[in-house]
């Protein structure tokens, strides 16, 4: 089945109403406009009878006079019969000739019951609408307790009501077609920036493009405001994409190093046997290139934006060493003071300064990040230089600085020191150039964030209690 477009949904919508509309507005008009001329007759059908029973009850010799019973009602006669108590004529108005008007129904009900009545009635084939009154009974007229009965022809009502029903009609006709017209221009217009987006979202999903952008319209409107997120989205899924591009090209030339010496050393091995330097060697290219292995995990894990648990973790606990550090658990704090002396070995070169700071968040993560601290501090700092690790909080922030006694980073060096892959001119060792970067996935993915000073690395993150500001802020897994 095949499915009406967008338009012409608006349009047949619109003609729709349009047409209810007008349907609604033909019923009701001529039905208004039937019980105001009803009324109006059935008032000017009192008025005259007041008058004849007025003259009857005053003058009763005038009423068989000429021409005192005529009437007129907008252009046609009004006709006038008076009846005595037993019912016979008495006198009425030259319009009715032969005729006579009707004594049964409202003319009865005047009579016998002594109650003005209106009735629809026929006179010689035509339809006329009928009031019949009771006269008063005092007097000497041969009227005396009798009625007046007061008729109208309902002709004009039903050629003026024909003649609006044909108008109304006329104007629905030109009001459903006005309106389908103007629906079909404005729904033109409304979805013009709407096709031109889609084909402009079809060319970029052709070619796959994603640094192309939809156009924009010049109206700040809903589809304005529409076309500035998608292009938005494709501002994100470019970055993205060249991250990802960047991330696949540094990650294959990181882990060609130590694969390329893992395979000239066991080629070595394979043609001269077992040889402990070398040996040594093959350890050393494992270990690098399984941290490697594990750094981008990592990377990938926190990329993925996993939904941050949020348990309760108090950064004065985590240094201090209070807990067991069982990773993930959700009752015990992370030791990451104790994590860095592991690190450091026997190293009594770390201090450790404390209060409480508590914070909510994964503490697996939490501790790998202040592990990955410790370990630059340690790994950049000059040799027998102490490390400052402090815990402190700040009103609504929770804060977590590792300081080494160097010299650290320049400000042009500090700009790319959170990179993914990017080692400082002064590093040693054998480093993925990842730590970092790390540090600062999972500080953003926390709705916290990393900075350095110098050789002090602080990671700043929402207090405990003050976490409403980032619950609900997107992760942005490509920095």
């Amino acid at each position: 089945m095949t499915r009406l477009g967008l338009r012409a949904r608006v349009v047949a919508a619109a003609a729709v109403a349009i047409v209810a509309a007008v349907v609604l507005l033909a019923l009701a008009v001529p039905a208004l406009l039937a019980r105001q001329l009803e009324d109006s007759l059935d008032g000017t059908l009192r008025a005259r009878a007041v008058d004849v029973a007025r003259l009857a009850a005053s003058s009763p010799d005038l009423l068989t006079e000429p021409g005192a019973l005529e009437g007129r009602l907008s252009g046609g006669s009004l006709l006038v019969q008076v009846l005595d108590r037993r019912g016979r004529i008495v006198a009425r108005s030259s319009a009715l000739g032969i005729r006579v008007l009707p004594q049964e129904g409202a003319a009865r009900s005047a009579l016998a019951d002594r109650r003005p009545a209106y009735a629809d009635a026929s006179l010689g084939g035509e339809a006329i609408r009928l009031y019949a009154a009771p006269l008063g009974e005092l007097g000497a007229s041969q009227a005396a307790g009798g009625a007046v009965l007061v008729a109208g022809t309902t002709a004009e009502t039903r050629d003026t009501l024909a003649s609006t029903r044909r108008l109304v009609l006329l104007v629905a006709l030109l009001a459903a077609a006005l309106g389908a017209g103007l629906a079909t221009l404005l729904a033109r217009r409304a979805l013009r920036p709407l096709t031109r987006l889609s084909s402009g979202a079809r060319a970029i999903g052709d070619t796959g493009d994603a640094s192309q952008r939809l156009p924009t319209p010049a109206a700040a409107d809903e589809v304005g405001e529409l076309a500035v997120t998608l292009n938005a989205m494709l501002a994100s899924l470019e970055r993205a994409r060249e991250a990802e591009r960047r991330f696949v090209g540094d990650a294959s030339h990181e882990l060609r190093t130590p694969l390329t010496a893992l395979r000239g050393n066991v080629d070595y091995l394979a043609r001269h046997g077992p040889d402990a330097a070398v040996l040594r060697d093959l350890e050393a290219d494992a270990a690098r290139l399984s941290g490697l292995l594990d750094d981008l995990l990592a990377l990938a894990r926190e990329d993925a934006a996993a939904p941050v648990r949020r348990d309760s973790v108090d950064a004065r606990e985590v240094v201090d060493g209070k807990g067991g550090g069982s990773i993930g658990a959700a009752d015990e704090p992370i030791d990451l003071a104790e994590i860095a002396r592991a690190a450091a070995g026997d190293d009594p070169l770390i201090d450790v300064e404390a209060e409480p700071a508590p914070v909510l968040g994964e503490r697996h993560s939490l501790e790998r990040a202040a592990g990955n601290l410790v370990r630059n501090a340690r790994r950049h700092g000059p040799p027998g230089g102490r490390i400052a690790v402090v815990a402190e909080r700040d009103g609504d922030r929770a804060r977590l600085s590792v300081a080494d006694e160097g010299p650290g980073l320049s400000s042009a060096e500090a700009a790319h020191a959170f990179e993914r892959f990017w080692r400082g001119p002064s590093a040693r060792g054998e480093g993925s150039g990842l730590g970092l970067a790390i540090v600062r996935a999972i500080a953003e993915r926390h709705g916290g964030s990393v900075r350095v000073d110098g050789s002090r690395f602080t990671l700043e993150l929402p207090a405990a209690g003050f976490q409403a500001s980032f619950k609900d802020r997107p992760y942005n897994p490509c920095p």
